[in-house]
């Protein structure tokens, strides 16, 4: 038999209506448009305004883009993965829903949960399914409502998050492309400096959570910039070395849409232009598990048959990880 790889075929995306500017956030907590340039990188970010409307509603819309872009049957679906940060709901699973709403009919599907690194913890979950011939058609969707977690008046969080939601299809070939390699890496020592502190088993919600405010994002931002640093610039150095791959050979970096001055750091330390880096930071924000594929959606027109992707991310756990892609297909 021969090798098989997964290869990525499509991309698809759901953003909702409404803009959250720098200039109307300023209206609501102490901050400035100057401010959150200089330190984030970010303009405007997109938020799920409807109450009624979520992760799993977000996921669903891509997942359909996806479908309707590529000319595929939702039956033909074998396995969704989502990976998200803000479920519907504790259980049953998101990806669940999502399968059902788009009428994944033949599909089994699960969560991966691995904050802002989840999208490539799932991409390469999946892929893994396809070489080993086991399935056929697969999906990862990262989707996310942060706004659902963010406190709008606290001056570090609110500027940084939004809503998005973006999925890639992948497929079997037996040709050099697709998701060849990839590192991902845990360490709960970030447990600390980046967390939600209550609504789990440990902490379960209550009145007192409620009203301390405990259900809302919780980072200690220099030391979760310190750490992304490091380990996203590292990560992304390890995998070109372990390919025997220079600068040179990547036509795109992918990044995580965290931090402008992140994204910059993990350039400079791989020796890659800026004209070399997926950047969407400005207009979406850190919409943390659908920032790469809403990276590779955005810029899909741009990216050709044999393209060498590097795909980079930091999240809460601390996890972090790397993938290398070759790209399958013109975009259109």
């Amino acid at each position: 038999m021969e090798k098989l790889n997964a290869v990525i075929t499509g991309v698809g995306k759901y953003l909702p209506d409404y803009i959250l500017t720098n200039d109307e956030l300023s209206k609501m907590v102490d901050t400035s448009d100057e401010w959150i340039m200089t330190r984030i990188g970010i303009k405007e970010r997109r938020i799920m305004k409807d109450p009624n409307k979520s992760t799993v509603f977000m996921g669903t819309q891509a997942v359909k883009n996806l479908l309707e872009k590529t000319n595929t049957k939702p039956e033909e679906i074998d396995l969704l993965i989502l990976a998200s940060v803000t479920p519907d709901y504790i259980f049953p699973a998101s990806s669940n829903l999502i399968a059902y709403e788009a009428g994944l009919v033949n599909s089994f599907s699960f969560d991966s949960n691995a904050a802002c690194s989840g999208f490539l913890f799932a991409l390469t979950t999946a892929s893994k399914y396809i070489q080993t011939g086991s399935v056929k058609k697969a999906i990862v969707v990262g989707a996310e409502k942060m706004s659902s977690l963010v406190d709008y008046t606290d001056r570090s969080i609110s500027p940084i998050f939004g809503d998005a939601a973006a999925a890639v299809l992948l497929e079997p070939t037996t040709e050099n492309y697709g998701v060849l390699d990839s590192i991902l890496r845990n360490d709960g020592y970030g447990f600390k400096h980046l967390h939600q502190k209550a609504g789990g088993s440990l902490k379960p919600p209550t009145h007192q959570s409620i009203d301390n405010k405990e259900h809302f994002i919780y980072q200690e931002g220099q030391a979760v910039f310190k750490f992304a640093v490091t380990r996203m610039a590292d990560i992304s150095v390890e995998i070109m070395k372990k390919n025997g791959m220079t600068s040179k050979d990547i036509t795109w970096l992918v990044p995580h849409q965290a931090n402008i001055r992140i994204i910059e750091a993990t350039a400079k330390r791989m020796d890659i232009e800026r004209e070399k880096v997926m950047i969407n930071i400005e207009k979406y924000g850190n919409t943390t598990a659908a920032t790469i594929p809403l990276c590779l959606s955005d810029y899909e027109s741009y990216l050709r048959k044999g393209n060498n992707l590097i795909l980079s991310a930091f999240g809460a756990g601390f996890s972090w990880g790397s993938v290398y892609v070759k790209w399958a297909y013109d975009g259109k």
